[in-house]
């Protein structure tokens, strides 16, 4: 028996996919709440959460990931998270000279940098003309 279209484009009138998107959402939001944050293990361990996306990025292959294969597509998605938070919340943007120190111990843990302790070692902010350099 095929399934004939309603009048909303539904086939079936049964199951998750055939109601209407603002009790999915309600349905959706009660799983999320189901769970207590202490028992969230991606939110108490970030490196378990790290390698569980990675192997979720793996297993996806080079030809469907549509950032890898439309620039275009993953600068706007950036420009549209971006918008996404209010002003007084982008510190990087409010602080240039923390998003600078952020930068330089980010260049320096990926590089191996000079620091002995765990730390990133602060250098003296760039002035307007070294950024020009």
């Amino acid at each position: 028996m095929a399934h004939v279209p309603t009048q909303d484009g539904r086939t079936s009138n049964r199951g998750f996919a055939s109601m209407n998107q603002e009790r999915q959402r309600q349905i959706a939001s009660m799983g999320g709440k189901a769970v207590p944050d202490e028992k969230r293990s991606f939110s108490q361990n970030r490196r378990l959460a790290a390698e569980a996306g990675r192997k979720g990025g793996q297993s996806v292959p080079g030809s469907k990931r549509s950032f890898s294969q439309n620039r275009q597509l993953a600068a706007v998605a950036g420009r549209k998270g971006g918008q996404s938070v209010p002003d007084e919340k982008r510190s990087f943007s409010q602080n240039p000279e923390l998003a600078a120190e952020a930068g330089r111990k980010g260049g320096q843990a990926s590089h191996g940098g000079g620091a002995t302790d765990g730390q990133a070692k602060a250098a003296a902010p760039r002035t307007p003309e070294q950024d020009q350099e």
